[in-house]
C-alpha cells in the first residue's frame, strides 16, 4: 500500500509526498533527512493521510493535491481531522 500525506510545520508550511510507511518517512523529514524543501525545518506532523493500493494511483492524487491552492488544501485537512476524531 502507499500513502499520499501531507506535512505542516510550526510555520504552517505544507509539504505534500508520497510512501509506503508514513511514520518512518515522517522520522526522516523530522531528522533532516527528508526532502530539500523539509530540511529547512524539522517539527513537522501529519496533518493528512490517504492510503492508495497503487504508487501510480498516489502519484496521481499527489499532483492533483499539489495543484490546488492552499484554501482547498486547508480545507481536506480539516475534513481529515474530523474523521481521525470520530473514529476514536
Amino acid at each position: 500500500m502507499y500513502f499520499v500525506y501531507m506535512l505542516k510545520n510550526s510555520h504552517s508550511d505544507l509539504y505534500i509526498g508520497v510512501t509506503e510507511n508514513p511514520e518512518q518517512r515522517l522520522k526522516h523529514h523530522n531528522e533532516n533527512r527528508g526532502a530539500l524543501f523539509t530540511k529547512r525545518e524539522a517539527k513537522f506532523e501529519i496533518v493528512f493521510l490517504e492510503e492508495y493500493p497503487s504508487l501510480s494511483t498516489a502519484r496521481k492524487r499527489e499532483i492533483q493535491i499539489k495543484k490546488w491552492r492552499r484554501e482547498k488544501k486547508d480545507l481536506l485537512i480539516e475534513k481529515y481531522c474530523r474523521g481521525l476524531q470520530t473514529k476514536q
